[in-house]
């Protein structure tokens, strides 16, 4: 585009809300910002000596058309910009570089016996959502701890108070069994009500109920419920004594922090919830010198709660922010009732920004460090595989199976410093029979790097073509691997094997083309970065091949219930989700999917 063009496009700009695109002489989206009036906003970016940043000073250079999107209001203009930028990731706006989706906890309060489920979608549907719990072991640990305390259904079955009999939960006393009719619906919601205590962070309600609870079946000389009361009460009280962080106030709380050193900054959000800390979220950009603090937490706001997630009552943040109202509008809308973004500057509210900023710069410098040990661990691979260049994707693979059966390889990747999920694959091993873990390697090689495409950066698959491919063993492994390069024309792509000598406990490589391999020393950046990919391949292998055989397992145990053919089996395992959930379904629920009484008499015999 000329630019007599473009400044045609900045002569009739609309006095409108609305969002505007810069783009390059390519058609790349350069930049997404969001305005009250586009004219006004996009011709300050023109203007002779305007006092830009560096960065801002770049963008303009490159910019050669512009595009602009009317709305009929700021806020709408905000939602747009942000799924925008979320669509499109410009290299100049600020991205969180995050597109998960986070799991809350529901309970469906208004079911007659409500059980709860991790979810990563809150709908205004009338249940109770609890959340965001990240990383994913906070979730597990909450759950766990629900489980050992509040006698709570896990179950998926239909509970009418018919079943024949309990399951193991009730065995062990941790169900009350209301499925066979042990335990009423008033008494369910009894225990439904503490675990929303527990949940909501509502503990000296929680605590002062249980005790009150616990007295009264001691009067009553129901010593055996007495004691089970005593031990909930002390469960609870241990594990609140680990995560309370503030008794000021029991209102929802997201808290942001950032830090910085150098170019680099982190941003951390503390997740708040009735006053137990549940769990954090870090993000960081390695090059945001040119970016306000504004600037940052203005986009991780907009980009991390456009998502299906909730936001809390309140959002505490290091320093004003422009259009602090709209940003309120947008997240009350989104959780339905009234949201406030507030700058604390004293109490306990600004002691918990302090924290977060404490854990930003802690993260911070763990990035820094961690980018620096990646360097050179990189240039350590450079020098031992000669290379052009220090490689920045390294693909890892390894073979799983039990005695040969259920084979199985994974390849990970580990690009820019980090591992790329993304890119994750597994494989099933066709064409070999029995534990022949070397032709089970030239398989997947072959496989992986096979029908190689025209453009020299890419291979099957369109995934970006590795610097460095790592196995997983020694000289047998690597040798299977390079033929099956040979074989489809990839023998130059760089390659080694890593392993530990027999007895020893030293990692060596081995290299193409080399006999003996070369000792690493332990403490050595490359030993680190290529026990980490080669460890994660073995993680994922395993993973597979652990869930293949337990699949196996079912359908083994299944096959033997006379009356259950294959297409049975399959739908009864859609329906229930695993063998023990089927074993708990009541003979109504079984007779519902399909079963006479005969084949349900054969499978209590066979699974019981």
């Amino acid at each position: 585009m000329t630019p007599d063009t473009l400044r045609s496009k900045l002569d009739h700009l609309p006095h409108t809300p609305g969002v505007y695109l810069f783009k390059s002489s390519q058609g790349e989206i350069l930049y997404i910002g969001k305005a009250a009036v586009l004219a006004d906003r996009v011709r300050s970016y023109f203007q002779k000596g305007a006092d830009h940043t560096p960065k801002t000073s770049l963008l303009v250079n490159q910019i050669s058309d512009l595009e602009t999107m009317v709305t009929r209001s700021e806020l709408e203009a905000l939602i747009l910009e942000s799924n925008l930028v979320k669509r499109h990731k410009p290299r100049f706006n600020i991205v969180l570089r995050d597109d998960k989706q986070y799991p809350y906890v529901r309970l469906p309060i208004k079911d007659d016996f409500p059980r709860l489920s991790i979810v990563r979608r809150v709908q205004r549907d009338g249940a109770l959502y609890y959340g965001p719990y990240t990383p994913a072991n906070a979730l597990r640990e909450t759950l766990k701890v629900i489980k050992h305390v509040f006698p709570l259904a896990t179950c998926t079955i239909d509970i009418n108070g018919t079943a024949e009999r309990a399951c193991l939960e009730f065995e062990i006393k941790r169900c009350m069994a209301p499925c066979t009719g042990h335990q009423s619906k008033e008494e369910y919601h009894q225990i439904v009500k503490q675990v929303r205590q527990f949940l909501e962070g509502r503990d000296r309600e929680l605590l002062d109920d249980l005790r009150a609870k616990m007295e009264r079946a001691a009067e009553r000389e129901e010593f055996e419920e007495a004691a089970r009361l005593r031990d909930r009460l002390f469960k609870i009280e241990r594990m609140l004594e680990k995560q309370r962080i503030t008794q000021t106030s029991a209102t929802d709380q997201d808290v942001l922090g950032l830090a910085r050193r150098g170019a680099a900054v982190d941003l951390q959000i503390l997740f708040v919830r009735g006053g137990l800390l549940i769990g954090r979220k870090d993000f960081f950009w390695p090059q945001s010198a040119d970016a306000s603090d504004n600037e940052l937490i203005r986009s991780a706001i907009e980009q991390f709660y456009n998502k299906d997630g909730q936001p809390p009552r309140e959002v505490l943040v290091p320093t004003d922010l422009d259009d602090v109202t709209l940003i309120e509008q947008w997240l009350s809308d989104k959780r339905g009732e009234t949201v406030r973004v507030l700058v604390p500057e004293r109490g306990a509210k600004h002691e918990l920004v302090l924290l977060a900023e404490e854990n930003a710069a802690s993260a911070v410098a763990d990035h820094l460090r961690d980018e620096e040990l990646g360097r050179q661990a990189c240039e350590e691979l450079k020098r031992l595989l000669r290379l052009d260049h220090p490689p920045r994707r390294i693909e890892g693979f390894d073979i799983s199976n039990t005695m040969g059966n259920q084979s199985v390889a994974s390849m990970v990747v580990w690009e820019a410093g980090a591992m790329n999920k993304a890119d994750y694959r597994r494989f099933k091993i066709q064409t070999v029979k029995g534990a022949n873990d070397f032709a089970s390697m030239k398989e997947v090689v072959m496989r992986r790097y096979g029908n190689a495409r025209d453009e020299p950066n890419q291979t099957t698959d369109g995934l970006a073509r590795p610097d460095v491919v790592l196995i997983d063993g020694g000289l047998g492994q690597l040798a299977a691997a390079i033929d099956g390069l040979k074989e489809v024309g990839q023998q130059h792509l760089p390659i080694l094997g890593l392993a530990k000598a027999r007895g020893e406990k030293e990692e060596r490589v081995f290299l193409a083309g080399r006999k003996n391999p070369i000792a690493l020393t332990a403490t050595a950046p490359a030993t680190h970065l290529l026990q980490h990919i080669r460890d994660e391949a073995h993680r994922f292998a395993i993973t597979f091949h652990r869930k293949l055989r337990g699949q196996s397992l079912v359908s083994s145990k299944l096959d033997q219930v006379i009356g259950i053919g294959q297409i049975r089996r399959n739908q009864l395992l859609n329906r229930f989700g695993s063998l023990e959930k089927l074993v708990a379904a009541s003979d109504q629920d079984l007779q519902e999917a399909g079963l006479g009484a005969e084949t349900i008499m054969n499978l209590r015999k066979t699974l019981s």
